[in-house]
């Protein structure tokens, strides 16, 4: 006799948390995000399906294989994941777990997804984030971000959270501040203080190097 697991059919779609990589398109034109362990070579909208990691034909999330989104149940079990050395420059997201999924003790693995919020933490020098900038690293067409404050931004290729928000779009919205204490960020001062902090840095850098040069002299 082979045993099934019971079938829940929910009014509403499960919330999760999981925590991933901001990425840009490499043309700009597009954000999203890739995960920080399996999957993590394919990068996802704040509206998408999964697919599965080893290319297989199957749909996710597959009873005999790894695929398909993860997440956890419980939000500080996802904030602690952003504690460890590798993964304290991503952020934390609250996603609508949609289509099939499979329930596990301490989170899903599922078809589909909708990102609603993401959360930005502080700069890797501690500072609060104004932007996400280059983290130096990406995928194929895809460049990783990761939290700068305004001194570290320079000359750096960036955007504000709000400018990610309407690349990404589909309704996302993102928060600053690593406990979810930080407002949304949206058509307000808040938007418009990030821009200007954000503006304010590239500014000073430029002005940097143009005193470099102008110390070098006309023939340096």
């Amino acid at each position: 006799m082979r045993l099934r697991l019971p079938e829940e059919r929910p009014t509403e779609p499960p919330t999760g948390y999981k925590i991933a990589h901001p990425v840009l398109s490499q043309d700009g034109d597009r954000a999203g995000f890739t995960g920080v362990s399996l999957g993590g070579a394919l990068p996802y909208g704040v509206l998408d399906d999964a697919r599965c990691v080893y290319g297989r034909r199957h749909r996710a999330p597959h009873r005999r294989c790894d695929c398909g989104f993860h997440c956890v149940h419980d939000r500080t079990e996802a904030e602690a994941l952003l504690c460890t050395e590798e993964h304290q420059a991503a952020v934390l997201l609250e996603v609508s777990v949609l289509g099939s999924y499979i329930r596990f003790e301490q989170g899903f693995r599922y078809a589909s997804q909708r990102v609603r919020t993401m959360t930005v933490g502080p700069c890797g020098c501690g500072g609060a984030a104004v932007a996400l900038a280059d983290a130096d690293w990406g995928r194929p067409g895809w460049r990783a971000l990761r939290p700068a404050c305004a001194g570290c931004v320079r000359g750096r290729t960036s955007l504000s959270p709000a400018v990610f928000a309407r690349l990404a779009g589909d309704g996302l919205r993102v928060r600053t501040g690593r406990g979810g204490g930080g407002r949304p960020v949206g058509l307000d001062v808040s938007e418009l203080a990030a821009e200007a902090a954000l503006l304010q840095a590239r500014l000073d850098w430029f002005q940097i190097q143009l005193a470099r040069l102008e110390e070098r002299g006309p023939k340096g």
